[in-house]
């Protein structure tokens, strides 16, 4: 056996040990030994991103639940009653969170069908609204904020059913439209199943690190074949607030452009179960004591491809302003090395003293003063504090598709790849939900950085490093122009995994 092919079945091996064990690269779907075996409160993915048909307001959309087979009735994938789901927002830069919103979800069921005989149905007839009688199982929900004191917002709000198949909830989207409600402060919300959002090749990433456009590139002689979305036709449940800036900031007003002190926000979410846990004879469970955070999601990848298996359950449960302490494996990303011993025809990314990683997922970074900048533009720095939260400029104002390309204010098309193209309005500037993430993060570890951040930043645009990417560049399902914006849920009864085609139903 040649050395180089003893250094790539060393770095397979090195690949899937880093990532099995319930780990998968689906942004944070199963990343953690534990939170696999709790999928109810795995977060999965986060967005955060100014509304482009209102950028005076942010739009959050935290997911939960990872990977939910559309026909997976009887029960579906209902929020849990005993998680605590949680959206945070920083804004002073410190790692801690200065507002909270909070969520507990409560389940009603009905025992019997129309008949009155015990059932097994999740719905007994057509479903047209929220309260419909032929819904026999559905979840109410509170809201609270948290800042300087508890507010509640909302009373009892309800979340949409589940998208079961034509029978059952014919005309869903407008169904699903009735649980967007508007709360006392003038935020919106909307709880309930949507689509996944996220989009990646799995099935490529788990072949020993292949990424199937590039397979010529590999060590092995392998075919070149497109990407397969490895999360299409799958669902997820989402939480998603559209907020008034003024709610958010720290000087309770818009921000007055890029640079307003007070534009950036941090943003991340969590999930948490009381420490008592107890299993009744009768089926039941009851939980007790305090709180205890189980899962958490700022930036996307972080807990997947940098924090080693035997930290990621000690991550998940620690917060954002303790986060210096996981800045070495920033530093020396594990990745890096791996894909260095994979791919014979990259050029070799440096795998120590990684500050770049650092600056853009830790601490954020500032854009120094350029022809395309003039004046220079913090971005997305919020401090020397290390800390892991998805940032957003909330000055920097987007054109009504989404996009800032090349500039502070809006103009252009937006593009999948966010900063590396010159659009500011982009991963890591908050997270859209056309950003591929993946393809982004992994460019950024084998410091493929591009032309625009190359020259604007004076960071490497190693090459074909800046050309590496999974082959999916976008979602399965298109995106609603209005909130939630994330698209449609999958039917049970026709829903399609990949290229298969309709289920037989």
């Amino acid at each position: 056996m040649s050395r180089r092919s003893k250094a790539v079945a060393l770095a397979g091996a090195a690949l899937i040990a880093a990532t099995s064990v319930g780990s998968v690269l689906a942004s944070s779907h199963r990343e953690a030994p534990l939170i696999a075996g709790d999928p109810a409160a795995d977060n999965t993915d986060l967005y955060a991103f100014l509304n482009p048909t209102n950028p005076s307001r942010l739009t959050i959309i935290a997911n939960y639940i990872p990977l939910e087979e559309p026909a997976g009735g009887p029960n579906f994938f209902p929020f849990d009653p005993s998680v605590l789901y949680s959206i945070h927002i920083d804004n002073t830069g410190d790692g801690v969170a200065d507002i909270n919103y909070d969520f507990r979800f409560k389940t009603r069921s009905t025992a019997t069908n129309f008949a009155g005989i015990p059932t097994f149905l999740y719905n007994d007839g057509p479903v047209t609204s929220l309260a419909d009688r032929n819904l026999l199982q559905r979840q109410v929900y509170t809201v609270n904020r948290n800042g300087n004191a508890q507010t509640s917002l909302a009373g009892t709000l309800r979340t949409p059913p589940v998208n079961v198949g034509p029978r059952s909830t014919p005309n869903y989207d407008a169904t699903a439209a009735q649980a967007v409600y508007r709360l006392t402060d003038g935020t919106k919300v909307f709880a309930g199943q949507r689509d996944d959002p996220f989009f990646v090749d799995l099935g490529s990433i788990f072949d020993l690190g292949g990424l199937r456009p590039f397979n010529s590139l590999h060590a092995l002689p392998l075919a070149t074949d497109p990407g397969v979305d490895g999360v299409g036709g799958f669902n997820t449940n989402s939480i998603a607030l559209d907020i008034p800036l003024r709610r958010l900031t720290k000087d309770h007003a818009a921000p007055t452009g890029p640079n307003d002190p007070d534009a950036i926000l941090g943003v991340w979410a969590t999930a948490s179960r009381q420490k008592v846990r107890t299993l009744n004879a009768n089926g039941t469970i009851t939980t007790s004591g305090p709180w205890v955070q189980v899962s958490r999601l700022g930036n996307p990848l972080i807990n997947e491809v940098v924090i080693p298996r035997a930290k990621k359950d000690y991550w998940n449960g620690q917060q954002p302003k303790n986060d210096s302490q996981f800045a070495k494996y920033y530093k020396a990303p594990e990745l890096t090395a791996v894909a260095n011993a994979l791919y014979s025809a990259l050029d070799d990314p440096a795998t120590t003293n990684r500050n770049d990683l650092v600056a853009i997922l830790l601490t954020g970074l500032n854009i120094p003063s350029s022809a395309t900048v003039p004046g220079g533009l913090h971005y997305t720095r919020t401090g020397s504090t290390q800390a892991d939260m998805l940032r957003v400029n909330t000055g920097i104002k987007p054109n009504a598709a989404g996009a800032c390309v090349f500039g502070v204010t809006g103009g252009g098309t937006p593009s999948r790849l966010g900063a590396l193209e010159g659009d500011l309005c982009g991963f890591p500037n908050g997270r859209r939900l056309l950003d591929d993430v993946t393809d982004i993060e992994v460019r950024a570890l084998l410091e493929g950085y591009g032309p625009t951040l190359h020259l604007v930043l004076g960071v490497p645009d190693r090459s074909p490093n800046d050309l590496i990417g999974d082959g999916v560049d976008e979602n399965d399902v298109s995106f609603l122009s209005t909130f939630p914006f994330a698209g449609t849920p999958h039917s049970g009864y026709d829903h399609t995994h990949h290229m298969l085609g309709p289920i037989p139903s």
